[in-house]
């Protein structure tokens, strides 16, 4: 049996957008099949929950190994994983124990999905992930994110904060 490629006990070898970018080639078929029976709406519906769905299971596979628990820290230590082979340029405007705000400058995702022919679902293969992902790892991270290069902004506005309950 082996390792998923995308946990930490993995350290693949293999960046994120070169995993994407196999992991898009084989759903692209299986899209345009999708969307030619049941429609390009029920196809980016049911592609959209799939993604998300995996995003979790995978966030929560990442948590399992943090030996000390997950905090923004932790999350934000994980980050090396999407810029690998400059996938993405960021400028970090602030970095703390309950605030993590950067902006993505370049976004070869978005541009390795457009090269492909999926543009237009590149949002629901990529992008959907992000917030999933906070809800899988540690469900007390908060993003938020007002515009992405994927969908034609000029960059990604990714803000995280902590939303612990009082105790």
């Amino acid at each position: 049996m082996t390792e998923p490629t995308d946990t930490p006990a993995a350290k693949p070898a293999m960046g994120m957008l070169e995993r994407r970018g196999i992991e898009a080639a084989i759903l692209k078929p299986v899209y345009e099949e999708m969307a030619a029976r049941l429609g390009e709406a029920v196809a980016q519906e049911i592609l959209g929950a799939a993604i998300t769905r995996a995003a979790v299971e995978s966030a929560a596979a990442f948590a399992a190994t943090e030996p000390n628990g997950t905090n923004l820290t932790s999350f934000a230590d994980l980050q090396p994983l999407w810029t690998k082979d400059d996938a993405l340029r960021l400028e970090v405007l602030h970095q703390d124990e309950t605030r993590f705000d950067y902006n993505v400058t370049r976004c070869r995702y978005a541009e390795m999905y457009r090269e492909m022919g999926l543009g237009h679902i590149g949002h629901l293969l990529s992008c959907n992930r992000d917030a999933a992902f906070c809800t899988g790892y540690d469900p007390s991270i908060k993003m938020e994110r007002t515009q992405t290069i994927m969908q034609g902004a000029s960059h990604c506005d990714f803000r995280y904060r902590v939303d612990k309950p009082e105790g």
